[in-house]
């Protein structure tokens, strides 16, 4: 499995040189590749990646945004997703493929399960367990929290998760619900409960994208180390191979 970050910003007004595009991810095996996200900075660009599929995890404009022109291949999401955006004219007349929760899905050899998220109520959020060859990573840019993290979590080599913050909490409560970000500090406490020997952080918040990485990078690794597990950040670019 090959990982590319083709973006790796959140829907924040900063940007840099490493975190220019919404957060995105391309995954690749045996010559197909899926792009999951494809938020509006995608817009217009969405044929040099010329991916097999798009995936989506919710449809927030830094997820979704680059489809309003339409897509030149099958999206999927969930159900609770497309119902979301039914009545929207944007987007009527994409190729709408359907994920079920927690239900495996083989797309262009690659598997994906979509397991529910905390994050908003008005676009319903999911994480990916995703399955290429031997390798299964698990990919979450915008969460509070995983429902049924201990399955979502099982034997992942690789944590893909949410950057808005560090470790101040943007979690809050309307109406006995939780929505908003939970701090990278956090899920890497997640990662060592379940086992997860890395985190790579992607939707990368101001605290990020406007900070010295290289200060940031090393509190983080520290962080990191107590709990027993590896952290980096992602850059737009940046490719990991996983065998």
């Amino acid at each position: 499995m090959k990982l590319t970050f083709l973006g790796t910003k959140g829907y924040i007004d900063h940007s840099s040189r490493r975190h220019r595009m919404h957060a995105s991810l391309l995954v690749s095996y045996l010559d197909r590749q899926i792009m999951v996200d494809c938020g509006s900075t995608w817009q217009k660009k969405i044929e040099k990646v010329d991916p097999d599929a798009i995936v989506l995890t919710h449809f927030h404009p830094d997820h979704a945004g680059g489809l309003i022109d339409g897509a030149p291949c099958a999206v999927y999401a969930t159900s609770q997703g497309w119902d979301k955006v039914k009545d929207q004219e944007a987007f009527r007349n994409i190729d709408k493929r359907t994920l079920v929760p927690e239900s495996a899905k083989t797309i262009k050899g690659i598997t994906f399960e979509a397991f529910p998220l905390l994050h908003s109520t008005r676009a319903p959020a999911v994480g990916y367990r995703i399955t290429a060859g031997r390798v299964t990573i698990f990919y979450a840019p915008d969460v509070v929290y995983i429902e049924s993290r201990n399955k979502a979590l099982e034997h992942v080599r690789v944590y893909i998760g949410d950057g808005a913050t560090v470790t101040r909490s943007m979690v809050r409560k309307p109406k006995d619900t939780l929505i908003g970000h939970t701090p990278v500090q956090t899920q890497l406490t997640w990662c060592s409960k379940e086992q997860v020997p890395e985190m790579i952080i992607t939707h990368c918040g101001s605290e990020i994208v406007a900070s010295d990485e290289r200060k940031l990078g090393a509190k983080l690794r520290k962080m990191a180390a107590e709990r027993g597990v590896k952290v980096q950040i992602a850059h737009d670019g940046m490719e990991k191979v996983l065998r």
